[in-house]
């Protein structure tokens, strides 16, 4: 009997043992090709925007290869724009209808919900890009008519596009993380004396922000990311963006131009995916370091 029992310890040190492996060697490869991914990026965009200058690339309002003028300040603000407005619209709403599909909503109704938000969210970007060609920028064609503007895809086309995709991504997993409170947090603040709404918004939002903005920042890195659905609705002119006039996003000018690139424009390219990496860094340094600041303040 004692042989039995030291065979099976050693047999789940064992595999205990060899699981530990397993997930090292699964974290290890996920760091080391995001790393591999950074010393690509820099090492194929870098050259050329150094060449360029670093402000003449990153603050010049003119790309025109055929004259080697590679400024993507347009670009830049078009898609931080884009996103922007995307973000402020989806991210309430989005939140909003979490809350009322995890408190407010009975079973059926928040099941069948949710399972069109799933449906929602699985559908190819190129599925977006054509409905809003077809949809949504006939309406915008008719406030530029009014107003005697150049007549097509524009930025508010594109940003009413992205706050479409980013929607259902920021509701599910909203969904998930305000369900993954203890339900004890919620019932302990009614019990207290708490009206509903602050219960949700004063205790459990809280206890879910962590969750919560996770699914901002899948939001936020498919809005800067998108390129298919935009193209198709932005109008794709390297201009400095206003609201109702084509613009052009830093990932529809890598894709609209790679196939006939070569040389410095080809580099140029390639420092456009270099600033658009370096803005997803940003973005998530700088939620990870604000969660930490919410978590060492509690």
């Amino acid at each position: 009997m004692e042989n039995f029992i030291l065979r099976s310890h050693k047999s789940k040190l064992s595999l205990e043992h060899i699981m530990h492996i397993i997930f090292l060697v699964c974290g290890l490869v996920a760091v080391i090709s995001v790393l591999l991914i950074s010393l690509y990026m820099i090492i194929s965009g870098g050259p050329a925007i150094a060449r360029i200058g670093v402000l003449n690339f990153l603050f010049g309002k003119v790309w025109n290869p055929d004259t080697s003028q590679f400024g993507i300040f347009p670009l830049i603000l078009s898609s931080i724009f884009a996103t922007s407005i995307a973000i402020v619209v989806a991210v309430p709403v989005g939140l909003f209808t979490a809350i009322f599909l995890t408190y407010i909503a009975n079973n059926k109704i928040s099941s069948a919900f949710l399972s069109i938000v799933e449906l929602l969210a699985g559908i190819p970007s190129v599925v977006y890009g054509l409905l809003g060609a077809i949809l949504i920028v006939p309406i915008i064609f008719k406030i530029q008519t009014m107003f005697s503007l150049p007549t097509g895809g524009s930025l508010a086309t594109a940003s009413i596009v992205l706050i479409i995709m980013i929607l259902p991504t920021i509701i599910s997993v909203s969904v998930a993380a305000i369900k993954a409170v203890p339900k004890q947090y919620y019932e302990a603040a009614l019990a207290l004396g708490s009206s509903k709404l602050e219960s949700v918004f004063r205790v459990c939002i809280p206890a879910a922000k962590s969750g919560i903005a996770a699914g901002i920042v899948l939001g936020v890195g498919r809005a800067i990311g998108e390129t298919m659905a935009v193209m198709m609705v932005a109008g794709n002119a390297a201009i400095m963006p206003e609201l109702l006039k084509p613009v052009r996003f830093l990932t529809v000018g890598i894709s609209m131009e790679w196939a006939y690139s070569s040389g410095q424009h080809r580099q140029a390219l390639y420092g456009i995916g270099l600033v658009l990496f370096v803005f997803i860094m940003i973005i998530n340094t700088i939620l990870s370091v604000v969660l930490k600041k919410g978590n060492i303040k509690k």
